[in-house]
């Protein structure tokens, strides 16, 4: 994930905003800085735009070496800047590209040259998603700001229409309580031109760098999920959450910032709130009513937490086109050939977090099962992959379901406890298998009709070995959550929420890669 926008020295806008909400939300987080600021969080002192060649030279390097999955585009400066972004976009083309059209602060600073509006206006048809405030809006449809929901939809379907990108429409700067947001598209890129999500508007003066942490979230589920309707509804509620929180920073004197990783636990240092950042296993060692509550749950009770947690993912993926389709046999054979070089990438890397599970266990028989599933993964599973591939031409690009799937499985593993990582590679045993022996149930009700054909498939994720392997790797993680501190369990928690989402992201991707 990619940040293109400018600095904030106190910490809650701009780019620093931006990589804390890549990373809040599953990314890894670069930066192009397009913009120095002198700022806090009362305002905007100073602004220094450093040569346009030297930012050229940032987006070049990243560029040259790396790929990149999706761009935010913040804080500009002038129109020779502008420029220069247009132009190493049109190179580049990245997959996914968020403009975050920053013009107005919240607080009325004016951040963009007046003479660069134009500028602006030619970069605004490259983006994917334009997410304005509602100065913004109205600057961008040369209009007064919209006082009302309503009027704010209208601006929002002009600049859709003039651009072809798609338009977050914010009513975070409207009166009421309510706090709507909406996806406005006049080119039939949404399943409807104007898809709303309601909200209440939260009680809170630290708003500083809410507009660019949005955009910046919108980018990183955008990049993982493709579909800009499921990354809101994912991305608001965090928003939310993040605003809820945000008092527990006590950052400055003025409109202090959001509370990023207000989803990680946070623990009490001197009686007083820690907030943002993820919680090391180890922060509740000492803590005599952690303990005690993490002793009161025995495997099964843990495991059965887990369970709850994985339930509203799993029954969203019955409902998927993809499960429904693999089930009657009418997929359509180009999703599951995709599905499938998929899952066969994947299995790669999901092979050497078995394998790094298998390292970290307490005890040899924890290390030979998850050895023994690693090796199994590769073998047994992968053979299946290989010959149905063999026979088809298949694109095998990494996918960026797959890759965000992987990356978080590998930051459960390099993050060192084993509690944790058990629960990350978790969902991959357990949603498998329910959802396996839920289909191959259905096939032998249907009479296992040979001619099926995804028979084959079937069969295989509803063995009898891959069952057993799967209640063993539930009782692992069972029992290393009653062992766990408080802090570890709400990691582990969490990281096993993650990993049940990228499951169903990963059976809904061929409908999206199609």
């Amino acid at each position: 994930m990619l940040s293109i926008a400018g600095s904030d020295p106190s910490g809650g806008a701009g780019i620093q905003a931006d990589l804390k909400s890549i990373a809040a939300l599953g990314g890894y987080g670069m930066a192009a800085i397009t913009a120095l600021t002198a700022q806090n969080t009362r305002g905007v002192r100073d602004v220094h735009v450093p040569p346009a060649g030297f930012l050229r030279q940032q987006l070049d390097a990243i560029s040259d070496d790396i790929t990149i999955d999706a761009v935010k585009i913040g804080m500009l400066g002038n129109a020779e800047v502008i420029d220069t972004v247009r132009s190493w976009l049109e190179k580049v083309r990245p997959a996914v590209v968020v403009l975050d059209p920053v013009m107005v602060a919240t607080s009325g600073d004016r951040l963009l040259e007046e003479s660069a509006e134009a500028a602006l206006r030619t970069l605004l048809p490259l983006a994917d998603l334009i997410t304005p405030n509602l100065a913004e809006l109205a600057i961008l449809v040369a209009a007064p700001r919209a006082h009302s929901w309503a009027t704010a939809l209208e601006q929002g379907k002009r600049l859709a229409a003039a651009t072809g990108a798609t338009i977050l429409v914010k009513g975070g700067h409207l009166d009421g309580g309510a706090c709507p947001d909406a996806l406005v598209n006049a080119g039939g890129l949404l399943s409807r031109p104007v898809v709303e999500v309601a909200g209440d508007r939260i009680p809170t003066r630290n708003s500083h760098g809410t507009g660019c942490s949005l955009s910046s979230a919108m980018a990183t589920a955008q990049a993982r999920l493709g579909d800009w309707e499921a990354s809101l509804r994912e991305v608001k509620p965090w928003l939310a959450g993040a605003l809820q929180a945000s008092g527990l920073l006590e950052v400055g004197s003025g409109s202090g910032p959001i509370n990023h990783f207000h989803h990680f636990h946070q623990p009490e240092a001197g009686g007083k709130p820690v907030g943002g950042a993820p919680v090391p296993a180890e922060s509740a060692a000492g803590d005599p009513a952690a303990q005690s509550a993490a002793a009161e749950l025995t495997g099964k009770d843990f495991a059965a937490t887990l369970r709850r947690a994985a339930a509203p993912d799993l029954d969203a993926i019955y409902r998927l086109e993809f499960i429904r389709g693999l089930a009657a046999g009418t997929l359509a054979e180009d999703q599951f050939a995709y599905y499938l070089a998929q899952d066969a990438i994947y299995l790669n890397g999901y092979s050497r977090a078995l394998a790094r599970a298998s390292a970290l266990a307490p005890t040899e028989a924890a290390q030979l099962f998850w050895a023994r599933s690693a090796q199994q993964c590769l073998e047994v599973e992968s053979e299946l992959h290989r010959t149905w591939l063999s026979t088809r031409t298949v694109e095998r690009t990494l996918g960026p379901v797959t890759k965000s799937y992987v990356d978080h499985l590998l930051a459960a593993s390099a993050a060192g406890s084993y509690a944790v990582l058990v629960a990350a590679v978790l969902p991959c045993f357990w949603l498998y298998a329910e959802v396996g022996q839920t289909l191959h149930a259905q096939f032998l009700a249907a009479g296992a009709p040979e001619a099926h054909p995804y028979a084959e498939w079937l069969r295989t994720y509803a063995d009898e070995d891959f069952a057993q392997a799967t209640r063993e790797a539930i009782a692992m993680a069972g029992e290393a959550g009653s062992k766990a501190s408080a802090d570890e369990q709400a990691a582990m928690l969490q990281a096993f929420r993650h990993s049940c989402r990228f499951e169903l992201d990963f059976f809904d991707a061929p409908r999206l890669h199609a």
